[in-house]
């Protein structure tokens, strides 16, 4: 049997950059390592692969200058900014997360930190490892250093808190990096003389905040005859009042709010953003649950599809972008750090959304009792029995040697998007990240299945909403711009 003679378009591949792409908002994205994209229509796409784009077509000079176009490209131009994106590589870790106590006097529905009872022993982080830890994270690389308290409850062990802030600053005479503070509080312990020392000491507080009354004090009960809602709202409005009182910039001194998303949440984001409007707060960082620690005991009564959990976010999305288009300012953190890859030259920095991943290159955490892990999600793991994933121990070794173990490098290998099957040739890699600790907690492997994981399609998921509002909508796109330099700020 003689072969059709089918002809065949075969362009010139040196005509072309290298690209990913994906049918989105009506047309075909075009995305590369730098982070750069083009929206084209369908017919200008085929023109562009069958080698046919006329020179002075509308889109030609942006495909040359986001090198799509490799004829006029400026490759050497490409490659630097590439390098810019991938800046953190060089810097090392700057993120040193600081459990000082596993104890918490909350029982959160869906609490992942492997709390311990208010009566526990040995549970508390020593003054002596406090400063074993301080003493190895002021030797990073890093020449910027964000200490961060978590527990449990980190007022708990108010002492430790105090003497790590002190202590690091003394020290950091010496060593020349920039310092910040960070604590992560319910708030419900909190007093005046503390929070006026926070302020003092200029420590960045962050809270939790589910919306209101009922639904916050529903996922996160303290005690029988106490509100823990009414508590978190009582300080709020304390620091903002300390803030204004010493002439603070609003944009940077101010109490950030996470919002965990459980079911009862999903109908209620009117209520939810009304609550944060209400409080002043000019930023709402849109979470849903995870799977450490308890989350997955009570999944069935707190838990939901990640497809509902999108559904949510786009209505939520879309009602901020309403409010925002009202005059009132308020940013989606989820939405911030992803826009932030989109639209701005450098990368935000988050840890949790790099290649590789920051575990390790990017962050620390150190356990109450010294334990040291490359990420606060290994540290969760350990706090439930499996202590596979520590890489140290506050008093042995060299934070070096620590940055050098074999689990940090299984993890980087593990989220190199660039090298992993289905990340590597994705349209959402250059915004994206993998987890390994999340692929390992729900697929007993550091690789897991990402095209079929709620990691991949959550992040996949908010992208593309983003990229389809960019791609329809101006007014969005000014809203989003303003959102990367309200993150600039914060940073």
């Amino acid at each position: 049997m003689r072969s059709l003679d089918i002809p065949v378009l075969r362009p010139d591949p040196s005509a072309l950059g290298p690209f990913s792409f994906a049918r989105i908002a009506g047309g075909v994205l075009l995305t590369n390592d730098a982070a750069e994209w083009s929206l084209l229509d369908e017919d200008t796409f085929s023109a562009l692969i069958e080698g046919r784009l006329p020179a002075d077509h509308p889109k030609a000079d942006e495909l040359r200058a986001h090198c799509f176009l490799r004829d006029g490209a400026d490759l050497d131009a490409l490659a630097d900014r590439v390098r810019r994106k991938k800046a953190y590589l060089r810097r090392g870790p700057h993120l040193h997360v600081i459990v000082t106590t596993t104890r918490c006097n909350q029982s959160c529905t869906y609490c992942h930190a492997s709390r311990t009872p208010m009566d526990a022993a040995d549970v508390d982080m020593s003054i002596e490892t406090a400063r074993g830890v301080v003493d190895r994270a002021l030797r990073s690389t890093s020449s910027y250093i964000n200490f961060e308290f978590q527990g449990g409850e980190p007022t708990l062990n108010e002492d430790v808190i105090r003497f790590v802030v002190d202590y690091a600053r003394e020290k950091n005479r010496h060593e020349g990096k920039e310092l910040d503070f960070s604590l992560v509080t319910n708030m419900t312990t909190m007093t005046e003389e503390l929070g006026r020392w926070l302020v003092e000491k200029e420590v960045y507080v962050c809270t939790s905040l589910d919306g209101p009354l009922d639904l916050h004090d529903g996922n996160r009960p303290w005690r029988r005859d106490h509100s823990a809602h009414e508590q978190v709202v009582r300080w709020i409005r304390w620091f903002a009042a300390r803030y204004a009182e010493q002439g603070k910039d609003a944009n940077t001194w101010h109490v950030d709010a996470l919002l965990t998303t459980t079911k009862a949440t999903l109908g209620r984001i009117d209520e939810v953003l009304d609550e944060y409007i209400g409080l002043g707060i000019r930023s709402v960082h849109l979470r849903p649950l995870n799977p450490y620690g308890f989350a997955g005991d009570a999944w069935k009564r707190i838990g939901y599809s990640i497809e509902e959990f999108l559904a949510f976010y786009e209505r939520a999305l879309d009602r901020i972008l309403e409010l925002n288009r009202g005059g009132v300012e308020l940013v989606e953190g989820t939405a911030s750090v992803v826009l932030a890859k989109m639209l701005t030259p450098d990368d935000p920095g988050y840890v949790d959304l790099r290649s590789p991943c920051g575990a390790g290159i990017g962050q620390v955490a150190y356990d109450h009792d010294g334990g040291i892990y490359p990420c606060d999600e290994a540290r969760m793991v350990a706090a439930s029995g499996d202590r596979a994933f520590q890489i140290g121990q506050v008093g042995r070794g060299s934070l070096a040697q620590d940055l050098r173990h074999p689990t940090v490098k299984a993890m980087a290998v593990a989220s190199l998007t660039e090298a992993l099957p289905t990340c590597s040739t994705c349209w959402n890699r250059p915004f994206c990240g993998v987890c390994p600790m999340h692929s390992f907690q729900t697929c007993g492997d550091l690789f897991g299945q990402r095209a079929e994981s709620d990691w991949c399609k959550r992040w996949m998921g908010v992208s593309r909403l983003l990229m389809e509002r960019l791609a329809h909508d101006p007014s969005a796109e000014a809203i989003f711009r303003r959102w990367t330099l309200r993150r600039e700020r914060d940073a």
